[in-house]
């Protein structure tokens, strides 16, 4: 066989989402007629695992390893997730969320959401320098703690929609999930321009945090007002689902533009929206809407599972990027159960009756796209590799194991206090 051709393995825009769509529908089958798993779950695994047998191929297959690895090469992860799917996913989850519930539950996701996020951040970072025996500078500890902690609303959505979590709890997952999406981009930004030289202060951090989530929250607001007062007009289901995707899209390439919170904004469009068509729109085609959204958000999760299983191919297996994700799996998890427990304990203290669980509030903190996609961002200056093995590691472990073993734990354990 000749040298394989490199310029022969590169793939037009079509061709690469046929590849994605087909190994998303061929390992979704696979996973509900053999494995029986979660599509999401099964279909990351099956990835990861050919993604890898792939990556070994090498000397038995070198033109289909080439291949895989060219495909790889050409997959923009971080601008597909960050500005292409990830609109649609938050606005999506969003949109469908029980707002009723969610407002019984708003003082627990204000607190998981801005409180939680900035103590994981720093707790995530501290156990990452203590744990590399301050082989690993502060600022990247700090980095990679900024992008680490916000939880996944795609991956603790889906997770939700399957297993027995009374809906309260889901609530406070499903809003925190949501919600501090936005606060962990404005940290991760600064943590970024303070290793640049830029080091904010306490009162700066609060402002741009402030300006940057406020400014997303009035975007989202008044774009979903002025999208339902046109939606209540007409009388025509294919025009509601074209300004909901406007809406989706538009508000959020707007923010962007703008150097607001683009994540925080189209959480709030979906929720203003889902609000302003509970109240008054009763022309809009209720169902037909909410059907196409749940559609689009179980494709886009399937598609969105096999991107990060073909991360794999991006990320080096060695010794040490193994202990760094070991690491990062254990100094996620402790301080997750840490920072619930503290903040469970006091919105109890403010509602007396509250109800959750420490153990579905912790084990369902999953993470996912948002933190590859921010990992992938960080220049190798700040420490890109080790915290792109390490995010991905913490991801895979996330989905597939705390994910994956959500239903059954909750099948079999009597002591959840839920």
């Amino acid at each position: 066989m000749g040298a394989f051709d490199f310029s022969a393995a590169l793939m037009t825009t079509l061709q690469i989402l046929s590849v994605l769509f087909a190994t998303a529908a061929l390992f979704g089958w696979i996973s509900i007629r053999w494995l029986k798993l979660p599509i999401t779950i099964g279909t990351m695994l099956l990835t990861v695992l050919v993604s890898l047998a792939l990556g070994g191929a090498g000397s038995l297959a070198p033109g289909m390893h080439a291949w895989a690895v060219g495909l790889a090469r050409q997959i923009d992860f971080g601008s597909i997730i960050l500005h292409g799917m990830l609109p649609l996913l938050l606005f999506a989850g969003a949109f469908l969320l029980d707002l009723e519930q969610l407002a019984r539950e708003k003082l627990t996701v204000s607190l998981l959401s801005v409180v939680g996020t900035l103590l994981s951040m720093f707790l995530v970072a501290g156990l990452m320098f203590l744990l590399s025996a301050a082989s690993i500078p502060w600022m990247q500890c700090l980095i990679f703690g900024a992008l680490i902690s916000p939880t996944d609303p795609i991956a603790v959505l889906e997770m939700l929609r399957r297993t027995g979590v009374p809906k309260r709890i889901q609530a406070q997952l499903a809003g925190e999930s949501l919600f501090n999406d936005g606060v962990g981009a404005v940290l991760f930004l600064a943590m970024l321009d303070a290793a640049g030289g830029h080091a904010p202060t306490p009162w700066s951090l609060a402002g741009t945090l402030l300006l940057r989530a406020g400014g997303g929250i009035v975007i989202g607001i008044l774009a979903a007002w002025a999208a339902g007062q046109l939606m209540r007009r007409v009388n025509a289901y294919q025009v509601d689902i074209l300004f909901t995707v406007a809406l989706a899209l538009g508000g959020y390439a707007l923010a962007d533009a703008l150097s607001l919170s683009a994540p925080l904004e189209a959480v709030v469009a979906g929720i203003a929206l889902r609000h302003f068509k509970n109240q008054s729109m009763e022309q809009i085609d209720h169902n037909r809407v909410d059907r196409f959204w749940e559609v689009i958000d179980e494709i886009q999760n399937s598609v969105l599972f096999v991107l990060l299983g073909f991360e794999t191919m991006a990320v080096t297996v060695s010794a040490s990027a193994l202990l760094a994700g070991l690491a990062a799996i254990f100094s996620v998890n402790a301080v997750r159960l840490a920072a619930v427990a503290l903040l469970l304990a006091l919105v109890r203290l403010v509602e007396r009756r509250h109800k959750s669980s420490l153990f579905v509030m912790t084990w369902g903190g999953l993470r996912g796209g948002l933190s590859i996609a921010l990992a992938l961002s960080v220049p190798a200056a700040l420490g890109g590799s080790w915290i792109l093995n390490a995010t991905f590691l913490v991801v895979v472990f996330s989905i597939v194991v705390q994910g994956g073993s959500m239903d059954w734990l909750l099948r079999r354990s009597s002591r959840l206090g839920v």
